[in-house]
């Protein structure tokens, strides 16, 4: 797939949406955008608010959503530039009256009487009154402009003017932009550093050729401060990996240790410090006079040391703290990125590892992670029964890596590509994200899902890493065909809410999750042993008749309730994300129909399915364990054989499996033998071996 196959697809899924939702075409273009944007980590979140108006000197302004990074406290606010017309070209006059739009907006919003004339428990009114509270707090104002028009050559940079001292940072987003870097091998935007950008010479380093491997070369450098504050000044949150970021959520921004080292004994700061890790690609490395210098680095990430480089910042900020003479370890490990997969294995480990002094969970944002695998693996194997009129089976794409499925089509002939998308249709790809709202929605926490599509996501990797090594068989055909029926639900009240009356245009996101995990607290306590027949949703590929009115009667009752003028924090949409609205809300009194008996199955049933679907996947995985295990020769099962006996690693069953594996493919180990290998050989290569 090209960038124009790309763009039409992209433009055509908006006017579906549109269609569907009755948002507005616009809306729907201003949510596409954001939603890519948030899966390639260039925006954490995303909330439409959209307002438009003029000053009494007659001066434009609009808006049309907003996030607020609380990691590096940039705002960020997005207007549309949208009209349909593809032959329309994005010039200077449009980037300047785009910016200058946002920026009226924000003078209105902090020096006006705006907040009295924006209706109350309007998205808009919950972007004002944010923007006042997080006045003195707010380090950088990020405007982006998303446009449906080609942006033109002409455009080289963009400069916005400073809002109360705080600079602004402008960035134009069309779809050309939003191809290169949602439909990379990364799925994520790239950060590309020149150092001498930020220090003449760049940055001082020792090669440890020793340690260097296929994999990856590592260097030893001493960072100034000032270079590592700059650096997360003008990048902020999208410099730290997702890890890091997951771990700095739960902690002060600025270390009061690392503040105090700043402000009273900045000399000692290198011997008191522990420094940072990162990784990079194609780090370009000069020798000069000066010796050995880092120049650039592609990709540039910080796995540990998040707190460290905040708080040098903030410091800065906060404190008027002077870094002349701060200088920070920094191991550097640049990544081969001609595997991208292994690749992003090898960062995964390194920042799990790095980061085990800190308890970071393993589970994190990274695709190889081996439940990601999993539901790619039954996503491209299950079919989904036909839905009603259609002549063929269908699948939904599960995309652990974002571009996945754009990518998948970018080979194929113009006869395949059509094969492929049938099979494959667009409004059926499942992004990590998606799943991890509509789970944690059903184990009924939509406060948390209400905090944002990341740090949604990190709380759903904390459960289920703990559950995947507890038992990974209950992540089986069941739990995915589960998945995609609540999919299909959410999907379905997503597109069910703006067509109600009572419905403002405004906090469909959050009026879903709550519906949905009140729907399911409801069905526990008014048919106790009885839980939602999922797999009934799953089979028909729609939600039954009864079950959609019953969201319609809940869903106005929870937006009523969300909105509610004795809610205890003014901002809707703050007050969404806290456990006291979530506990609010389970007060509503909705009585579900005799009838809704119909779409329930008992518990007890339930249990009896899901233990055949844990055996099937048992199965499942013993058969790939045993074509691991056949991948291998009979010469490396003894190189290891002989490691394992040398160290005295082996219990008996593995002793028995391991001396089967020497005799392949004379002998062959079973499933539960090969499952034995393969947990055998991890424990020795953490102990050295290389197969």
């Amino acid at each position: 797939m090209d960038v124009q196959e790309f763009r039409k697809d992209f433009l055509e899924n908006v006017k579906a949406e549109a269609a569907a939702t009755g948002e507005g075409s616009c809306a729907s273009f201003v949510d596409s955008m954001a939603q890519y944007l948030v899966e390639a980590e260039v925006i954490p979140d995303f909330t439409p608010a959209f307002y438009t108006n003029t000053t009494k000197t007659r001066k434009r302004y609009r808006v049309d959503g907003y996030i607020f990074d609380e990691f590096d406290f940039t705002m960020n606010l997005v207007i549309a530039d949208y009209d349909g017309n593809e032959e329309r070209v994005f010039g200077k006059v449009a980037a300047r009256d785009n910016i200058q739009r946002l920026s009226v907006f924000v003078d209105q919003a902090l020096n006006t009487r705006l907040y009295k004339e924006i209706e109350m428990s309007t998205p808009c009114a919950d972007l004002v009154d944010l923007l006042r509270a997080e006045k003195d707090r707010i380090r950088k104002y990020r405007f982006l402009v998303f446009t449906d028009a080609d942006v033109s050559d002409t455009i080289r940079t963009l400069e916005g003017a400073d809002i109360g001292g705080v600079p602004v940072e402008a960035q134009i987003w069309d779809i050309d932009r939003l191809f290169r870097v949602c439909c990379s091998d990364l799925g994520r935007q790239s950060i590309e550093i020149d150092f001498r950008d930020y220090t003449p010479d760049g940055i001082p380093c020792l090669e440890a050729s020793n340690a260097a491997t296929a994999d990856y070369n590592s260097y030893l450098c001493i960072i100034p401060g000032e270079t590592l504050a700059d650096i997360y000044d003008q990048y902020g949150s999208q410099l730290l990996e997702g890890n890091v970021r997951s771990f700095l959520s739960t902690k002060v921004a600025v270390n009061k240790k690392i503040r105090e080292t700043i402000l009273k004994c900045p000399s000692m700061f290198f011997a008191y410090n522990n420094g940072v890790s990162a990784t990079a690609m194609d780090v370009q490395v000069e020798d000069t006079p000066a010796g050995r210098r880092i120049v650039s680095a592609r990709d540039f990430q910080i796995i540990n040391g998040g707190q460290t480089t905040a708080s040098l910042s903030n410091t800065r900020h906060k404190d008027k703290a002077d870094l002349l003479g701060i200088y920070v370890q920094m191991k550097l490990t640049e990544i081969d990125e001609s595997d991208a997969d292994r690749s992003t294995e090898l960062i995964r480990n390194i920042s799990r590892s790095s980061n085990s002094q800190n308890k970071v969970t393993d589970a994190d944002f990274f695709s190889t992670h081996p439940f990601h695998v999993r539901m790619e693996q039954h996503s491209r194997r299950i079919f989904a029964p036909a839905e009603a009129g259609a002549q063929y089976e269908t699948k939904w794409f599960y995309e652990r890596a974002k571009g996945q499925f754009f990518q998948a089509q970018m080979r194929l002939t113009p006869a395949k590509k059509k094969q492929f998308l049938l099979q494959n249709p667009k409004n059926k790809v499942i992004t990590k994200t998606d799943l991890a709202k509509v789970r944690n929605t059903w184990a009924e926490m939509p406060q948390t899902v209400s905090k944002g599509a990341q740090t949604n996501f990190m709380k759903f990797a904390e459960i289920i890493d703990q559950e995947w090594t507890e038992n990974d068989t209950r992540f089986n055909e069941r739990y995915y065909t589960e998945t995609v029926a609540l999919v299909i639900l959410f999907k379905h009240l997503e597109a069910l809410i703006p067509k109600q009356s009572w419905y403002e245009q405004g906090y469909r996101a959050n009026i879903v999750t709550y519906s949905l995990a009140l729907l399911h607290r409801l069905i526990k306590k008014q048919f106790k042993n009885m839980d939602l027949d999922l797999q009934s949703i799953w089979l028909h590929q729609s939600v039954p008749p009864v079950v959609s009115k019953t969201l319609e009667t809940i869903s106005e009752q929870v937006f009523y309730k969300i909105t509610d003028e004795d809610r205890q924090t003014i901002n809707v949409t703050q007050w969404c994300k806290r456990d006291a609205c979530w506990k609010s809300v389970q007060e509503i009194e909705v009585v579900l129909p005799p009838e809704f008996e119909s779409v329930l199955i008992s518990k007890a049933d339930s249990k009896a399915a899901e233990r055949e679907a844990k055996s099937d996947q048992k199965l499942i995985s013993g058969a790939e364990a045993q074509a691991k295990v056949i991948g291998y020769s009979a010469g490396q099962w003894t190189a290891l054989y002989s490691f394992c006996a040398q160290k005295k690693m082996m219990s008996p069953d593995e002793l028995t499996a391991i001396k089967i594996a020497c005799q392949l493919p004379a002998k062959l180990p079973n499933p539960y033998q090969s499952q034995r290998l393969l947990t055998l050989l991890e424990r020795a290569e953490s102990e050295g071996f290389k197969m």
